[in-house]
């Protein structure tokens, strides 16, 4: 028996005892003889419990899950600061009571709950609306608790992460090298997918998931940058991307990604994006046409006399007529920089001066 439909049951017997009274009371009130009236005070009852079996829930059990659906979708730092508002606010409250209760009646039985509740919403609203400056007040270093089941303090630093940038592995590097400051969050929907695709039949895919789950596992030993695990959650979509949009709006973080279609929707809905592929072409190493460098040619190219090398960040490098040289290391000059959307090519020739 569902916890819905034991509240309806006992709605039911409530609203039903409720209905004997008020059915003895309309008998006695309109002088009904006792056989009509027995009809009627069981009318009244069926009446009166048909009522509460209906209505109960609306009571009970809907308005629980909304709170608390509410409170799940909530940032930590908002229900903190409303509940500290509301305690602040009850106390200048009750300091106000006694010398209101001074006043001719009725204002001193009515002036103390009207002052309760004003000073109640007001501390909510004034600490909600500085929550921020609260929590750095409160907290010096604002973190999150891996254990909780909802986040403790976010700051505005912290960014969430996806699948795709977590299977990448670049990641952990990038936390290590001290770049990123604040927490990295990784919502539990998250981390249930990497789950899921560990599992896969498909060998690819599970080894991918099992990356993913060594790379989360190896960053959260490395105490230099902390990364949480959280369980808020968005229940109005399913899909983990819009999810993870979803999640960053309300907490207003950005998204730390690599998949160019998140990229994409999230930028078009006004979430900020950092995206390690754009990341790693910002931090390559920039030629000009005519500078020198020195590779080794290791494959022929797509044109008839092309040759192929790459630079340590795996940047290609063409070297027109560089075909003959395959195999061997030597200097070529730029030519020519393109930024293509799969990455930095650079087009070059053999610099026979140096070579000879």
């Amino acid at each position: 028996m569902s916890l819905e439909f034991f509240f309806r049951l006992a709605g039911m017997l409530l609203f039903g005892l409720g209905g004997f009274y008020l059915g003895q009371a309309l008998v006695r009130a309109g002088g009904i003889s006792p056989n009509d009236g027995v009809a009627a005070i069981i009318v009244t009852i069926v009446a009166s419990g048909f009522i509460g079996f209906v209505i109960t829930p609306f009571l009970t059990t809907r308005p629980y899950r909304a709170l608390q659906q509410r409170i799940k979708q909530t940032p930590a730092t908002d229900l903190l600061a409303a509940v500290t508002g509301l305690v602040l606010g009850l106390l200048i409250a009750v300091l106000l009571s006694f010398p209101l209760s001074l006043l001719p009646s009725p204002l001193r039985e009515v002036l103390p709950m009207i002052a309760a509740v004003v000073f109640g919403l007001l501390g909510m609203s004034t600490l909600i609306s500085r929550r921020r400056d609260f929590a750095q007040l409160f907290s010096g270093r604002l973190a999150l608790r891996s254990t909780d089941a909802t986040p403790a303090l976010l700051d505005e630093r912290s960014v969430l992460l996806d699948t795709s940038v977590i299977i990448d592995g670049r990641i952990a590097d990038i936390s290590r090298s001290g770049f990123l400051s604040g927490v990295m969050l990784v919502p539990r929907f998250v981390l249930n997918e990497l789950q899921h695709i560990a599992d896969s039949s498909d060998a690819l895919r599970r080894n991918r998931g099992r990356r993913g789950l060594d790379i989360l596992n190896r960053m959260q030993k490395d105490t230099a940058r902390p990364l949480r695990v959280t369980d808020m959650d968005v229940d109005e979509v399913r899909e983990v991307d819009d999810k993870l949009i979803a999640l960053a709006k309300r907490l207003k973080c950005p998204v730390l990604t690599n998949d160019y279609n998140l990229n994409r929707v999230a930028e078009i809905q006004g979430v900020t994006v950092l995206n390690v592929n754009e990341l790693a072409n910002a931090v390559r190493l920039v030629f000009l046409p005519g500078e020198s460098m020195r590779i080794e040619i290791i494959q022929e190219g797509k044109e008839i006399g092309q040759g192929v090398g790459y630079l340590d960040d795996g940047t290609m490098i063409v070297v027109e007529e560089g075909r003959r040289y395959i195999g061997a290391t030597m200097n070529v000059i730029v030519t020519k920089v393109l930024q293509t959307a799969a990455g930095r090519m650079i087009f070059a020739r053999p610099d026979l001066t140096s070579n000879n």
